[in-house]
């Protein structure tokens, strides 16, 4: 992507557009995909924010800040959404506490309309053990739903390489269920250009990934890896289940 087409992102990043109807948006992106497939992360990011303008965001789940730094790379104030369910690890939020001070994002953190409390008196105590999907819903996937109510295009840091589940994660690509555009600028990239990128450009990680979490989700339904073991697997561990559901 060109210089001016940087200076352009960065300057309508900052304007408000209105919203655009489904068809629109799936009409924009519909060669999109393919046209930025082999495309640096950076460019994706570029396009998505020069394309969407004030109605695009980053996602973080604060396992680590690569998706976030390189966001505050190419658009200095874009808002980063972090959705804190109430079962966080104490590492988790510390890391979502120490992107806000040290990077130069608009960092959103956004909560489920119920507390961990008022769920437990609604549903039962401890619904992760009882239906974790049902617990998944209520404090991820629908809270992130509503959350990007003001958004058409939102950016996640998936990548093909993480797990089976999203090996044909397009780089640019239709979220259905949500009516969005769902951009994956990090989709591409190895294990070793992900860990080369964090090295290179000292970008903050949750600790708990060097502790034997690699993959980080809520304390009760995440455990420690073996080395050498599938990163997920220790999610839901011995459940069967192997996705939140937002993606």
């Amino acid at each position: 992507m060109s210089t001016a087409t940087t200076r352009a992102a960065r300057e309508f990043r900052g304007t408000h557009t209105e919203g655009r109807s489904p068809e629109e948006l799936r009409a924009l992106i519909s060669h999109v995909g393919a046209e930025l497939e082999l495309a640096p992360a950076e460019h994706i990011i570029e396009w998505a924010v020069a394309t969407f303008g004030d109605r695009f965001c980053v996602t973080s789940s604060m396992g680590d800040a690569v998706l976030a730094h390189l966001a505050s790379k190419v658009a200095p104030g874009l808002d980063v959404v972090f959705l804190d369910t109430g079962y966080h690890f104490a590492e988790t939020i510390g890391t979502r506490d120490a992107v806000e001070v040290t990077m130069p994002v608009n960092l959103l953190t956004i909560t489920p309309v119920q507390s961990v409390a008022e769920q437990d008196a609604a549903y039962g105590k401890d619904l992760y053990k009882t239906d974790p999907d049902l617990c998944c819903k209520l404090r991820k996937v629908q809270p992130l739903t509503d959350s990007l109510t003001e958004y058409d295009a939102w950016a996640t840091g998936l990548r093909r390489a993480e797990t089976h589940n999203r090996v044909i994660a397009p780089v640019v690509g239709w979220d259905a269920r949500k009516g969005k555009v769902k951009v994956s600028p990090l989709a591409r990239w190895s294990d070793e250009q992900f860990e080369q990128y964090i090295v290179d450009n000292n970008v903050l990680v949750n600790p708990l990934v060097y502790d034997g979490y690699p993959s980080i989700g809520c304390w009760p339904c995440t455990r420690r890896v073996a080395p050498g073991d599938d990163p997920r697997s220790g999610r839901w561990a011995g459940t069967g289940k192997t996705e939140c559901g937002i993606h």
